[in-house]
């Protein structure tokens, strides 16, 4: 089977791994988050430039861990496509440079496939069709997955994704970004049913509600009015924090598992994954085994250490496809935005952007 250098930059990740089928041999990652937890959420500049700085180390680390050179390797992927278009060229145009000199595929992945992909770290998938509740800063989306590259929408958010929804609600508490850990750790020991905070519906033009589709807006809005109405009523008094990020978490949580079992058992797909940074939030995790176990449906979760942006996940991807003799275009280019369904694009020669 292939073995893949992947490179990610999509955000504010650098990262490389080296991956030989379903087997991870050298992973390494330099974080931004400090840099950028400064100014409150990621500036697409500074990302860009700590890319190009980071990068060239993390490719000669995995080479030296795995012990294979980049004339072993059987291709060199990249992720192309969503993302911020700056940052993504670096990975992109490292990849395309390298695959050019050493005469290697060059193979463009999806970053929301490689998200699907992640859970393998752990352990094998089941045979689609199965249903994918993705939840990251920038997506939350319910697919049905059918096959390798088969992908239908389901469920999405009509604004914030789950992941922004925590960014600005810690904003608001006062709570360092990234908001998703903060929120976890400030609502550790706080009661999640203290405050009654609603569960955002999204309306259909012809009536009734959208069965599987999430909004966050009036979520956000709900917090913020909860926490003016506590500080006019106890000026002198500090925030309940800790109940105020616990009930945030619990009705987030409880939308997101209530929405994909549903989905799951009305579309009879008996298995359901869950992927994407906010996966690694623990209260969302054992809310999602309670209720597989109790509707009958079984369940996979992606590793804790995989479920933020990793290249790990974007071998895995890359190595799928290329085992399954798809190459991208060198000529090819970047999108900040690109739906799941069209990531057969990215093999179509010369390409799609």
């Amino acid at each position: 089977m292939p073995t893949v250098l992947a490179l990610e930059t999509s955000c504010d990740e650098s990262a490389a791994a080296i991956v030989r089928d379903r087997t991870l041999l050298a992973s390494a990652l330099a974080s931004q988050v400090e840099e950028h937890a400064r100014w409150g959420g990621v500036v697409p500049e500074i990302a860009s430039r700590r890319h190009v700085e980071a990068l060239p180390q993390l490719i000669a680390q995995v080479c030296l861990e795995s012990d294979v050179a980049l004339a072993d390797l059987d291709g060199i992927a990249a992720t192309v496509a969503p993302g911020l278009v700056g940052a993504l060229l670096v990975a992109s145009v490292t990849g395309r440079t390298l695959a050019r000199l050493y005469a290697k595929p060059f193979v463009a992945v999806h970053h929301l496939e490689g998200h699907l992909c992640s859970v393998q770290l752990g352990e094998p998938l089941p045979p689609g069709p199965y249903l994918v509740l993705l939840v990251s800063g920038g997506h939350t989306e319910l697919l049905r997955v059918d096959g390798p590259g088969r992908y239908l929408r389901l469920g999405r958010s009509h604004d914030d994704a789950a992941g922004e929804a925590f960014d600005k609600v810690a904003r608001l508490l006062g709570l360092a970004y990234p908001g998703g850990p903060a929120i976890e750790v400030a609502g550790r020991e706080g009661d999640p049913s203290r405050f009654a905070l609603p569960k955002g519906r999204v309306s259909r033009p012809e009536g009734g509600y959208y069965p599987y589709d999430f909004s966050f807006s009036g979520l956000k809005t709900a917090m913020l009015r909860q926490v003016r109405a506590l500080e006019q009523a106890m000026p002198a008094e500090p925030l309940p924090l800790a109940d105020l990020a616990a009930s945030f978490e619990q009705v987030v949580a409880e939308v997101l598992v209530e929405r994909s079992c549903r989905c799951a058992r009305e579309q009879g797909l008996e298995t359901l994954v869950l992927v994407g940074g906010v996966a690694a939030n623990r209260r969302l995790r054992a809310l999602l085994e309670q209720r597989c176990r109790r509707d009958g449906l079984a369940w996979r979760v992606a590793p804790l250490a995989y479920c933020t942006d990793n290249a790990a996940m974007i071998g895995l991807a890359a190595a799928q496809r290329l085992a399954a003799g798809q190459t991208s275009s060198l000529e090819l280019g970047v999108g900040a935005r690109m739906p799941l369904e069209q990531a057969d694009r990215l093999y179509e020669h010369p390409g799609c952007f």
